[in-house]
């Protein structure tokens, strides 16, 4: 018989939770535990969807995870697991992967790895301190032309890679469909003043779009580039959510070894009016994942003035389809996981990020440091 796996949740503060509680849910050999939030650094005004009340109450309501700890610590001390998915603030990512890899059960983060390349380190080293695994989700990385534009690439369509270009962006967490009943029994969208009680709102949690959303660039270009960056230009900014003192705009320029990488993003957009990638140019060509009908495919222009040809990402492998399915292959074969999981190569996705924060902070460009000189 397969082997029944115990999970637990701790974090209900990023909304992308619900997606990784509902693709282990998918499966029929997990059993759920129990589950906790930790206490947010200020009062939630009101339970809106996708709010981490909302979110918990979902997991406990919804999904039947069967018991709800006021104290994570106290439920990792009373309850057994196999593995704990962890989606509190980004700046908490450190504290509670400590915690989780002291009872030994293997953890899962959503994207950014964290919210500072020290507390990435702390993840690794507690991980590694106590033998188990940390995986970290990209929701890009379940994109199957995300995953061709990478084939195409190593197979040489473009020649040599030069250039990397990310944008990303929305009108903020919680601006779409996060309604709530008003005091008149209507349905209401969420206010700026609520927003502005979120975690994600503020700096000193985590929050703002350039970790929300450069994260992606991060990580894809050091993927499709296949090098650590050296460097990095960070500026940010805050346009339209005084609300918060966390950016809602932010570009980062990244330099490789023999390549560049532009990531953006933003709070603030409407609508992005071009591809937002990624974008790939080499020294014989240009790739594009962009949407073309009703798929996302990659486009490739392979000589000036040639014709672009779109092509389809491939199925993904059986029984690797989701990130659920991923995870419980590599705990049962030994198979590793796909790269954009892997810590180690997340320690580098955060490196960028971290040059980004500083330069933006200090005006100049910052190197990048490497997470794996004091760790080997």
């Amino acid at each position: 018989m397969p082997r029944t796996y115990r999970l637990g949740v701790i974090g209900f503060a990023h909304m992308h939770v619900n997606e990784l509680i509902r693709v282990f849910n998918n499966l029929p050999n997990i059993e759920w535990v129990a589950c906790a939030d930790t206490i947010p650094a200020r009062p939630e005004l009101v339970e809106a969807v996708s709010t981490r009340g909302w979110n918990l109450r979902q997991a406990h309501e919804k999904v039947g995870i069967p018991r709800v700890y006021q104290d994570y610590r106290e439920m990792l001390d009373k309850e057994r697991f196999d593995l704990v998915i962890f989606c509190p603030e980004n700046a908490r990512h450190g504290e509670v992967a400590e915690a989780i890899a002291a009872h030994g059960a293997h953890m899962l983060t959503e994207k950014p790895m964290a919210a500072t390349l020290s507390e990435a380190l702390r993840m690794y080293r507690a991980a590694q301190a106590h033998g188990v695994k940390l995986f970290i989700n990209w929701p890009s990385t379940w994109n199957p032309a995300v995953r061709k534009a990478k084939q195409l690439l190593d197979d040489g369509a473009i020649g040599e890679l030069w250039e990397v270009k990310w944008r990303a962006g929305s009108l903020g967490p919680l601006s779409h469909g996060s309604t709530h009943p008003g005091i008149d029994g209507t349905i209401q969208e969420i206010t700026e003043v609520e927003k502005g009680a979120t975690w994600w709102h503020h700096a000193d949690t985590g929050g703002g779009a350039l970790l929300d959303y450069c994260c992606y660039g991060a990580c894809l270009s050091r993927w499709y580039v296949g090098q650590p960056a050296v460097a990095a230009f960070g500026i940010r900014a805050n346009f339209a959510s005084q609300y918060g003192d966390a950016d809602d705009n932010a570009v980062i320029t990244v330099r490789f070894p023999r390549a560049l990488a532009i990531l953006e993003a933003t709070w603030s957009c409407v609508d992005h009016g071009v591809p937002t990638g990624p974008i790939l140019y080499g020294t014989r060509g240009t790739m594009v994942v962009e949407r073309h009908g009703s798929e996302q495919v990659v486009k490739l222009i392979q000589g000036r003035g040639a014709e672009p040809r779109y092509i389809p990402g491939d199925p993904l492998p059986e029984g690797r389809r989701t990130l659920a399915e991923e995870i419980i292959h590599h705990l049962e074969t030994g198979e590793p996981v796909h790269d954009t999981l892997d810590a180690r190569f997340n320690l580098d996705a955060q490196a960028i990020l971290d040059a980004g924060i500083r330069s933006a902070e200090s005006g100049k460009l910052e190197l990048v440091n490497d997470p794996f000189w004091c760790i080997g």
